[in-house]
C-alpha cells in the first residue's frame, strides 16, 4: 500500500512486496532441513533476536535518549541496566 500510494503501478508494488516476504519460506525451508543443527542452539537464536528487539525499541521508540552528542550512552545504560535486571531475575529466581 505505501508502495502504491507514493506513485507506483499496482502490479509493480505488488511483485516488490511478494519478493521482500519471499524469504521467509527460504529460511523456513532450510530451517527444517537443519533441524538437528538449529534445535540445540535455537535459546541463543531466540535470545540474540529479543536483544536486537530491544535494541530497536530503544534506539528508536524512546527519542529523548537520541537528544544530544551522547545518544550511545544513553542506549548502553538501558543495556547494562536490562542485563543486570535479567542477572537479578536469574540469581535471586
Amino acid at each position: 500500500m505505501p508502495l502504491k500510494m507514493n506513485g507506483m503501478s499496482r502490479k509493480k508494488a505488488f511483485l516488490k512486496g511478494v519478493w521482500s516476504g519471499i524469504v521467509e519460506p527460504i529460511a523456513a525451508i532450510v530451517t527444517v532441513l537443519l533441524i538437528n543443527i538449529v534445535v540445540p542452539i535455537l535459546p541463543y537464536l531466540l535470545s540474540f533476536a529479543a536483544g536486537a528487539m530491544i535494541f530497536v525499541v530503544v534506539e528508536e521508540l524512546i527519542p529523548e535518549i537520541q537528544e544530544g552528542k551522547k545518544s550511545s550512552l544513553g542506549i548502553i545504560g538501558v543495556t547494562i541496566g536490562f542485563i543486570v535486571m535479567m542477572v537479578l531475575d536469574i540469581v535471586l529466581g
